[in-house]
């Protein structure tokens, strides 16, 4: 598992923190079938898919939508706020790995190519640096990892953010 840089400059250390908590998004998902994937374990309908393919779409919406790159179409609609934590029937674990890999590739590629007081438009209107972007993402990103923690132990017992060295 990646640790962060103890000596590391801000943009490093901010990154190496959001590939932690990416790294974990992707481990809660190993091992597990479709099924149990996309199981909905809280009764808002939380899955550990679901989180998933919400930290892709945001990643590609707060790193490319706000400094005017291009995406793949996004899960978002304003008629439905939770469309985007939805797995639809023909949505497959592969697929939703997939996207979240090419969010981070999209991501990783603004992140490597603008400095941290570089400024972009939020989708809300509102301007923010890549600083501000990187640190809500670790934020985000956290948050939802930890709530896929919970999950994947409902779901099968399973605990921890890493494989552990040591057995």
């Amino acid at each position: 598992m990646e640790e962060v840089p103890y000596t590391g400059d801000e943009k490093e250390s901010l990154k190496a923190a959001l590939d932690r908590h990416r790294d974990v998004v992707l481990w809660k998902l190993n091992g597990l079938d479709e099924e149990q994937a996309r199981r909905p374990m809280t009764p808002s309908g939380t899955s550990l898919l679901g989180l998933t393919k919400h930290l892709a779409a945001v990643e590609y919406d707060w790193f490319c939508g706000t400094f005017g790159r291009e995406t793949e179409p996004l899960p978002f609609r304003d008629d439905d706020p939770e469309a985007d934590l939805r797995i639809e029937p023909g949505e497959t674990i592969e697929d939703i790995v997939a996207f979240y890999g090419r969010a981070r590739v999209a991501a990783d590629k603004v992140i490597e190519e603008l400095a941290l007081e570089d400024r972009g438009t939020a989708w809300h209107g509102a301007g923010v640096t890549l600083r501000w972007v990187l640190i809500h993402m670790v934020e985000e990103t956290a948050r939802h990892a930890g709530h896929m923690d919970i999950v994947r132990e409902l779901l099968d017992g399973a605990t921890g953010d890493h494989v552990r060295e040591d057995g």
